[in-house]
């Protein structure tokens, strides 16, 4: 190899060498004091994204553990309450019961009677009262629970109804909703060797609930009066119709049949009887449950026009709420917040406010004509400007249950005194508000263990995906610290061979002598 002095070659190696070990001994000291092996994009592109978004996804799970225990909370507050009624309803059965015995005098039964004042004023006091966050618990309205891992597909709603309370509805405090029109009804007559039927029309919806009070008669015979509670389901309605209709000692019995409640006669009825309602209608009522929006359908743009994500209709007199994510052209997501009880109008409003301050040439709009009810974002003319929703989780509820249940009336007939007379109506209501209280026990229960078990599976899936996500990111110490004596090692090395490689030229200065 020729001497020179123009470049030190040997020192220009050791000088790259040394840059490169230091680059190194800072990174392992990074990630030693960070405890995260990917501080940087630099650090790994790839295993930066996927932990990136498995970090939003913990996120929105433990935010949607916290959202069902919240919704638990909610419901044991209600179920709480409606335990000291039952037991308030307890004591009155105690007082009606004492009161109908002919062995007391005026005075007692007067006395009994105070007490059962009190114990209404109380239950109406406990429905008027009992909160939950700073709202009231009955209030009839259905509150929300949003649970999600981040994702339109992985998301799910429920709705919880608490219903009302009061010493007038007591025995009936599940909501029933808007209720809507009457079911028809189409009678056919026995023949003496088929049955005579009565068949009320299906409902809307597979997700409605029946409700409503009829009578209805047998060949023009005395009318049997029947009653579905609001909130029954079809095969709830059917089960109630063949209690009272056994109570009543009639032969018809009551069926679901091809989605459809149908009364029958026996098969030997003879063929005048007839069957006919004679006054009253069972109702079929709209589900207020939310629901989660399907992705909206997105037609391309063309040069000169604009595409769009048009979402399903509303149902008449809905809402809209939940989070919007709308990205153009894969750009950045425009993200918006559309808060719960929001009409459609309200939303395309709040939605060109935003719209028009970011700058993103996105419009919302609502269809129209037989697209009545649909929210429509549209872009920008070009055909570039691809519009996409992922993250989007919007919701759609119907009308709000505002309609409490028919209940058990204690100011109805005489009974909101308690005296030797009523003493015996009383207990019958009492009775039946008892069991009305039972049953919405029993609904507020299966919520419960039905939103326990969507925290416990959040948070089984943040616990997994934590564990995944720490196994991307968090530094691995054994090789880290064998990182660290490797490159303190190579450091002092290169530094010694720099300054080696810096004296090689001064031999030249021999040649000189």
């Amino acid at each position: 190899m020729s001497l020179g002095v123009l470049n030190n070659i040997a020192a220009i190696y050791a000088q790259n060498n040394l840059n490169n070990t230091q680059a190194s001994l800072q990174t392992t000291l990074q990630q030693l004091s960070s405890g995260s092996r990917i501080n940087s994009g630099a650090d790994d592109a790839a295993g930066l994204s996927v932990s990136d978004g498995l970090n939003a996804n913990i996120a929105a799970l433990s935010q949607s553990s916290q959202n069902a225990t919240d919704g638990i909370g909610l419901l044991q507050t209600a179920d709480g309450a409606l335990s000291q009624v039952t037991s308030l309803l307890d004591r009155a059965t105690t007082l009606a019961t004492e009161a109908a015995n002919g062995t007391l005098n005026g005075s007692q039964v007067s006395s009994a009677n105070q007490e059962y004042q009190n114990i209404l004023s109380e239950i109406g006091n406990i429905g008027s009262t009992t909160n939950f966050n700073g709202n009231s618990v009955f209030s009839n309205q259905a509150t929300t629970v949003f649970v999600s891992d981040g994702t339109s597909n992985g998301s799910a709603v429920f709705s919880e109804v608490t219903g009302t309370l009061s010493a007038s509805n007591v025995g009936e405090t599940e909501p029933t909703g808007a209720v809507g029109p009457a079911l028809a009804t189409t009678a056919v007559a026995p023949t003496g060797t088929v049955a005579g039927t009565l068949t009320f029309a299906a409902p809307a919806n597979s997700t409605d609930t029946l409700s409503g009070s009829f009578s209805i008669s047998m060949g023009g015979g005395t009318a049997v009066s029947l009653t579905v509670k609001a909130g029954s389901t079809m095969t709830d309605a059917v089960s109630q119709l063949n209690t009272q209709l056994g109570a009543a000692g009639s032969t018809l019995t009551a069926a679901v049949t091809g989605g459809k409640v149908v009364i029958s006669t026996a098969a030997t009825a003879p063929t005048t009887d007839t069957l006919a309602i004679t006054s009253g209608a069972l109702h079929d009522t709209p589900s207020t449950a939310p629901t989660l929006m399907a992705a909206p359908t997105i037609v391309a743009p063309t040069a000169t026009v604009g595409g769009t994500a048009t979402f399903a209709a509303l149902p008449a007199g809905g809402t809209i709420s939940g989070t919007l994510a709308v990205q153009v052209a894969g750009g950045s997501s425009i993200i918006s917040t559309i808060t719960t009880g929001t009409s459609l109008s309200d939303a395309v409003s709040q939605l060109n406010a935003q719209y028009s301050q970011d700058g993103s040439g996105l419009t919302a709009s609502q269809g129209t004509g037989a697209n009545a009810g649909q929210l429509v974002i549209t872009g920008a003319a070009g055909v570039a400007n691809v519009l996409t929703t992922t993250g989007t989780s919007l919701v759609s509820t119907p009308g709000s249950a505002t309609t409490p249940g028919a209940g058990v009336d204690f100011t109805a007939a005489g009974v909101s005194t308690l005296t030797a007379d009523t003493a015996q109506n009383v207990l019958t209501s009492v009775t039946n508000a008892i069991a009305g209280v039972a049953y919405q026990r029993g609904v507020i229960g299966a919520d419960i263990n039905e939103l326990t078990a969507a925290s416990n599976v959040a948070s089984a899936e943040s616990t997994n995906l934590t564990s995944a996500q720490s196994a991307i990111d968090s530094t691995d110490y054994g090789q880290a610290t064998s990182n660290l004596a490797k490159y303190q090692v190579l450091s002092q090395t290169g530094i010694s061979a720099l300054a080696q490689a810096n004296t090689v030229q001064q031999e030249v200065l021999k040649l000189l002598q």
